[in-house]
């Protein structure tokens, strides 16, 4: 679906459904240089099962043109804007990495538009390292690749893929090839300069990869603790691209919390 937000374009995957403000939604929030086609399975599922579904591309991604929102406070504001746009008074978050942190700050400063949130491959803070952000900054091939391999559990390259007739690191690949110049340096200097500093009250969860070197499980521990009741699920075996490596769980713990 093709929209505006503050007089400029913007695209999300609806599921090929029209939205219907009497139906509860489901919004989706991507991370550092990926699109909406990275919760294929999972926005595709909640689309066929009543619920509108917003698998949104971040202005500069995907099919959302523009420069890039270059922190996750810009990246929580046009999220409540999206909804504000679309005549809808709230709905839950499902953010992936960048995406979590901004579904996160969504939460803390537009309390009322939010229900639950969801945040997968999550840590806090989300620091990053000095040469990948040097080599994102340069536009170096080598940034692609370390967001390619760390994005997944080393065990990746030796085993089949879920989906198939995928290959994961090809699929992440040809995403961050499409990117403009600056926009993945900008998406890692958000995260890296964020700063939680309020407070979240409404139903949250953790969906975590035990083997993801990126955000492992243990960094995001002192924010689960800020928050009040946090639930956490921790997918064995997977890496920090949840949604590619361990779709199935991934889903049926999305299904389980929103429903």
């Amino acid at each position: 679906m093709n929209f505006t937000v503050g007089g400029q374009p913007a695209y999300a995957y609806t599921a090929d459904h029209a939205i219907d403000p009497a139906r509860p939604t489901v919004v989706f929030v991507h991370g550092a240089g990926l699109d909406h086609s990275w919760f294929g399975l999972q926005s595709r599922y909640f689309g066929y099962h009543g619920r509108n579904v917003l698998a949104l591309d971040l202005p500069g991604h995907g099919r959302s043109p523009g420069a890039p929102i270059p922190s996750i406070g810009g990246m929580a504001d046009w999220i409540s804007a999206v909804l504000k746009e679309l005549k809808l008074d709230k709905a839950s978050l499902v953010g992936h990495s960048m995406g979590s942190l901004a579904a996160l700050e969504c939460a803390v400063r537009h309390p009322a538009r939010v229900e639950r949130i969801a945040l997968i491959g999550s840590a806090y803070p989300m620091k990053v390292g000095e040469a990948y952000l040097e080599a994102a900054r340069r536009n170096e091939p080598a940034a692609l690749d370390m967001s390619t391999i760390w994005g997944h559990a080393p065990g990746v390259p030796l085993g089949g893929n879920p989906n198939p007739g995928m290959w994961m690191y090809g699929d992440t690949l040809a995403r961050l090839r499409r990117l403009a110049p600056g926009v993945l340096h900008a998406d890692l200097k958000a995260c890296n300069d964020y700063t939680f500093a309020g407070s979240v009250h409404c139903p949250t969860l953790f969906i975590l990869g035990s083997r993801d070197v990126m955000t492992p499980p243990r960094n995001a521990q002192a924010l689960i603790e800020k928050i009040p009741q946090a639930k956490t699920v921790v997918i064995e075996g997977s890496g920090h691209s949840l949604m590619a490596e361990a779709p199935d769980q991934t889903l049926d713990a999305l299904i389980d919390f929103l429903t």
